[in-house]
């Protein structure tokens, strides 16, 4: 699956690493050092993902994250050498839809743009894959839209994949490993609580009250369910 990827990275070495490695692999790579640039080139060319990395002059990598997801579900992989779990999880709450911690192999990077590219180019979704609702949400594979109640809300590639796996079958409880297994397969970075960022951000953007969720529920012991509508 080839694509157009910027990487934003601000080490010239590392940065020029990723371009070969990436363009290696059959991808158009442009390259960007500091997160002021980024936003430029995202406005300017909208890349298939952006390679972002956290700790970088001007604006650093939260920040641009936090802005992209103003208005747009460009997909994120973040690269960060903060490796504790609440660095992973406050990249995932702004948006981030993977976290790879440093060092890491070109050739892993790679593997996960591969998985994010699959998961969230619509291209990718049948052309005649109807719309799946439950209640008044409705979600949209080919368009790649989210509706309650007719108001259309903003989701993450990530989000997005999450909550048609519940929209698909609305009443079936899924556990934490299944849902991250759907969502980045079998990865020691990931964590259970990365699937609970993931409902807290749905939950804000679909529950009339998120602290009183009465369509993404928790089922406690076991994993999350949608309500049948």
């Amino acid at each position: 699956m080839k694509a157009y990827l910027l990487v934003a990275e601000d080490d010239p070495k590392q940065a020029e690493l990723l371009r070969r490695y990436l363009e290696h692999e059959g991808h158009c790579v442009a390259v960007v050092a500091d997160g002021r640039a980024a936003l430029d080139e995202v406005r300017r060319r909208p890349p298939d993902l952006l390679v972002l990395d956290v700790m970088m002059p001007r604006v650093d990598g939260l920040d641009v994250c936090r802005i992209l997801r103003r208005d747009s579900h460009l997909p994120v992989l973040m690269v960060t050498a903060r490796s504790t779990e609440d660095d992973l999880l406050l990249g995932l709450d702004l948006g981030a839809d993977d976290y790879l911690t440093k060092p890491y192999s070109p050739r892993e990077l790679a593997a996960r743009v591969r998985t994010l590219l699959r998961r969230t180019r619509t291209v990718a979704a049948p052309p005649t894959e109807p719309p799946l609702r439950v209640g008044d949400l409705v979600l949209d594979p080919v368009r790649h839209e989210v509706s309650v109640a007719g108001t259309p809300i903003t989701c993450t590639p990530g989000e997005f994949h999450l909550l048609k796996t519940f929209a698909a079958e609305p009443g079936r409880v899924f556990t934490r490993d299944q849902l991250l297994r759907r969502l980045h397969g079998i990865d020691s970075y990931i964590t259970g609580r990365t699937v609970d960022v993931h409902i807290m951000n749905l939950r804000r953007k679909i529950e009339p009250d998120p602290r009183r969720p009465v369509r993404l529920l928790t089922v406690y012991g076991i994993g999350y369910k949608m309500a049948d509508g």
